[in-house]
């Protein structure tokens, strides 16, 4: 059983923005249970961290939002990406990438 494990200081809007890239447009449990089933749940985004999230996000233009019927017939708030929030999705990855080689850099036996 793998432990769980909390979403890396840094990376929820570009996880959040991937999701989206991959199967838009989604509520906001959805993105959460998407990040979950792909990481295997090691990651877990929970709601005191995912909507306020979305709502930054909102703010900033990345992502738009409309309210529709889910599939379960609840009333649900659709998020899709903007041209604006699939360019921030290419820099969060660029920088996330770059953070990652530094630090396979520094760990790797010598």
């Amino acid at each position: 059983m793998r432990k769980r494990a909390e979403v890396p200081p840094g990376t929820l809007h570009m996880l959040i923005l991937k999701a989206l890239a991959r199967l838009e447009p989604m509520h906001g449990y959805g993105i959460a249970l998407h990040i979950q089933q792909t990481t295997e749940d090691v990651l877990q985004v929970e709601e005191g961290s995912l909507y306020p999230a979305l709502q930054r996000m909102l703010v900033k233009g990345w992502l738009k939002a409309e309210w529709r019927q889910s599939e379960n017939n609840r009333r649900a708030r659709y998020y899709t990406l903007t041209p604006v929030g699939r360019k921030q999705l290419a820099a969060e990855i660029e920088a996330f990438e770059r953070v990652v080689g530094a630090i396979r850099r520094v760990i790797q036996p010598a």
